[in-house]
């Protein structure tokens, strides 16, 4: 049975998810500050990506987002695990791209993936400190990667 801080801890890190989809797919990477510790690692190379800091990360996503007209981050069944105040988790992914096409609609890729993520409590609330992404399948990539 769940005690009141288990379930305030996960209900934290929760919205610490939709805040990273949220930051993300609004294109406001500043807010990656408040949701990563300064000194994460975070690992995007499952779909072509960069393994980096997190000042490496944010530059990284505001190049390579700026070739896709839209995107979305659909986050679902976050398996998280307590350990005082260290967490791990595994939260799946569904992450449709726009990928620019010439005239009329855009091509849509999907992307489906699980975030391994590494959670540590700090005084500003919980924060991710390690990410990587586990490649599930891709749909419609043509050649192009990018994940985020």
């Amino acid at each position: 049975m769940l005690d009141i801080q288990e379930i305030s801890d996960r209900l934290e890190i929760q919205d610490l998810l939709v805040a990273y989809a949220t930051a993300i797919d609004t294109r406001d990477f500043g807010a990656l500050d408040r949701i990563f510790t300064g000194d994460a690692r975070i690992d995007y190379t499952a779909f072509g990506g960069i393994e980096g800091n997190l000042a490496e990360v944010k530059e990284w996503l505001a190049q390579s987002l700026a070739l896709l007209p839209a995107f979305q981050h659909l986050i679902a069944n976050p398996d998280i695990r307590i350990d005082g105040d260290r967490a791990t988790g595994r939260v799946m992914c569904l992450n449709p791209l726009a990928l620019p096409a010439g005239d009329g609609d855009p091509r849509i890729a999907l992307l489906g993936m699980w975030y391994l993520d590494e959670y540590v409590r700090t005084a500003d609330g919980w924060r991710i400190s390690r990410r990587s992404e586990e490649r599930s399948w891709a749909q419609g990539l043509g050649g192009v990667s990018n994940a985020s």
